[in-house]
């Protein structure tokens, strides 16, 4: 269900912010109201996995003294060559 909200915001922002929508195929109310998902989104699920990630999950098995900083360490150095 949706309802109607009046804001208040400065025209230059209300005309930039159409070409904005417009340019990316939405309207400026499906902008807003992404935007704010987004918002709340963060705050309530800051911990939660993107579905994307958590299909990753257990992809691969890795030993458990396995130290991820270490790889990525030689990692770096191997391809920088330092």
């Amino acid at each position: 269900m949706t309802s109607k909200l009046t804001l208040s915001i400065e025209q230059n922002v209300i005309k930039t912010a159409k070409t904005y929508a417009k340019k990316k195929g939405c309207s400026l109310s499906e902008l807003i109201e992404n935007y704010l998902k987004t918002l709340v989104g963060k705050e309530k699920n800051s911990g939660d996995l993107s579905p994307r990630v958590k299909r990753l999950v257990g992809a691969i098995k890795l030993p458990e003294n396995f130290d991820y900083k270490k790889t990525l360490e030689a990692g770096i150095l191997k391809k920088h060559g330092k």
